[in-house]
């Protein structure tokens, strides 16, 4: 009853209200663009066609679209060109020191850099989109296209780059005017949107005995569970505390109080899984289009589930999830603030030694949210592969889903709460993951 009132509390606030159903609204759209078919391709031969060759990148990317880039439709780029622009000038900003004063320049510094970002993504997802109809023209000898030549290719590169365009207006216009994080709703959309199929799927399988009734209970036992350690690990802190030593100013008296740093286990999100993913199966899908044995052998041995995949796939998530901390995590900037501002950590001097200390902490940390992430992503390739469950529910999918429902909650509690209303938790605050 509970969660029912609070659901109810939101459509008493009219600010709140209106924000909820313009995101639902938006959101509609987005799902509705998904099903549009880009002009001058035959798209449910060519649907099979990649289903059937496309292999697991397929299924990975497909995952991000919502099923839009199997079925190229207008929004078959999905939203990956603006995720991978934001990664690139979050690159650029340890590696170019003129991009990296400007994320350091608050809100103009930050305009700034969305624009480059909105500029990257087009730049992208005309280079993807022109790369798609060239691709699709040297498919079973054009068989897909209706009217191969430059016409077509121009054509697909304006619609698919102009859906892309759409999308990421759309994501800014959640995270404006709706309940914020737009980018991860859209691709939350995106996942939630196949898992009616998937659950239909494996009934049918159930039905006709292919899947025992047994495996399907004990498939979502596993599922909850990993759901729940999920959340039980992004929502994890280390509380390093931290002592402001007393300042007399005048006849005031400031600081003196004490508090913490908080240091999250998974620091770099979603980012390593995604980043490993695309690295090793890029080679397995472009070799699965080549009808050469020892080339089709080496798709195999790059294929999930294999130990060579396995195996470089956890090694990868390690790296990126180091890599990816220290980009977004400077210790020795955090130890000088803390110096500046008056604070130290119990027993452990300032300056040089807070931020070897900190670096060891973090480090430790990322190493236990890097082991993390690799059983929560190999355990559902496990079952998709030697299993054969029938949907691609894995892990990446899993970590992004049951993040943005974590932060979309937790934003829309923060409302309720401003407006002297019960969250939904009498107990306690739901936190996302920036909580």
């Amino acid at each position: 009853m509970g969660i029912i009132s609070s659901i109810q509390n939101i459509f008493k606030i009219p600010e709140l209200k209106n924000r909820v159903l313009f995101t639902l609204a938006l959101l509609a759209v987005y799902r509705i663009g998904a099903h549009i078919p880009t002009p001058g391709i035959n798209g449910e031969e060519l649907s099979k066609f990649l289903t059937e060759k496309g292999g697991a990148l397929m299924g990975f990317f497909d995952m991000f679209s919502g099923g839009a880039l199997s079925r190229v439709t207008i929004f078959a780029l999905g939203i990956m060109p603006y995720i991978s622009a934001s990664i690139i000038l979050q690159l650029l900003t340890v590696v170019i020191p003129a991009i990296g004063k400007l994320a350091k320049e608050g809100e103009t510094g930050r305009k700034k850099i969305v624009r480059y970002t909105r500029y990257g993504t087009i730049i992208i997802s005309a280079i993807q989109s022109f790369g798609i109809a060239v691709g699709l023209e040297g498919m079973q000898g054009g068989a897909f296209i209706q009217n191969p030549g430059w016409s077509f290719r121009i054509l697909t590169m304006i619609t698919l780059t102009s859906g892309t365009a759409f999308i990421m207006w759309l994501g800014e216009q959640i995270t404006e005017r709706g309940i914020g994080n737009g980018i991860s709703l859209i691709i939350f959309a995106g996942i939630v949107a196949r898992f009616p199929n998937a659950v239909i799927d494996t009934i049918r399988l159930a039905q006709v005995g292919e899947l025992s009734i047994l495996f399907v209970i004990l498939l979502v036992v596993m599922m909850v569970a990993v759901v729940g350690v999920i959340i039980y690990v992004e929502r994890g802190q280390r509380k390093i505390p931290i002592q402001y030593a007393k300042r007399v100013v005048g006849r005031k008296v400031y600081g003196g109080q004490s508090t913490h740093l908080p240091l999250k286990i998974n620091t770099s999100g979603v980012i390593p899984p995604i980043f490993a993913s695309s690295i090793i199966m890029f080679p397995a899908t472009v070799a699965g289009f080549i009808a050469i044995p020892w080339v089709q052998e080496i798709a195999r041995q790059f294929s999930p589930g294999s130990v060579i995949y396995t195996t470089l796939y956890i090694s990868m998530i390690f790296f990126f999830a180091y890599f990816y901390t220290a980009i977004i995590f400077n210790p020795v900037d955090v130890a000088d603030n803390l110096k500046k501002y008056g604070g130290y950590i119990p027993g452990i001097r300032p300056g040089q030694k807070t931020s070897e200390y900190i670096y060891k902490v973090l480090s430790r940390l990322t190493f236990v949210g890097a082991i993390y992430l690799g059983v929560v992503c190999i355990i559902p390739e496990i079952l998709i592969t030697r299993f054969h469950v029938p949907f691609y529910f894995g892990g990446t999918s899993l970590l992004i889903a049951v993040g943005v429902a974590l932060d979309t909650v937790s934003q829309i509690e923060s409302h309720l709460i401003t407006r002297s209303y019960e969250g939904f938790l009498k107990k306690g605050r739901i936190k996302g993951r920036r909580g």
